[in-house]
């Protein structure tokens, strides 16, 4: 799957109200960490089959970024992914240790 872009409050309430399991990915555009992590994130998208992938850039969507903070109840980092299911985080993780590995055994763990 393609990873698809945030950019608008409204997109993320929509992604919010899915029931479907989703990836949400907090990026930073100046992190150097997250660039690698971005990149990771690129390869699990383009592997998996049935979850969608989504993200959004911290400095570009700020509101975004800590509104999803806070609906979650996770503290803010960057690079930040999320696995959410049911409209719950089953799953999440920041900085390095977001690679295709742990992405994939953290969806593989949904089933």
């Amino acid at each position: 799957m393609i990873m698809l872009k945030i950019n608008t409050m409204e997109e993320l309430k929509q992604l919010y109200a899915k029931k479907e399991p989703y990836l949400l990915m907090k990026h930073s555009l100046t992190c150097p960490i997250s660039s690698e992590a971005f990149a990771e994130t690129e390869t699990f998208a383009g592997q998996s089959e049935n979850l969608p992938v989504y993200y959004l850039n911290v400095q570009e969507f700020r509101e975004g970024s800590s509104d999803a903070s806070e609906h979650f109840q996770i503290k803010h980092e960057s690079p930040q992914a999320f696995l959410v299911s049911d409209g719950k985080v089953v799953w999440h993780d920041s900085h390095w240790r977001i690679t295709n590995e742990k992405l994939r055994t953290a969806a593989e763990n949904l089933n």
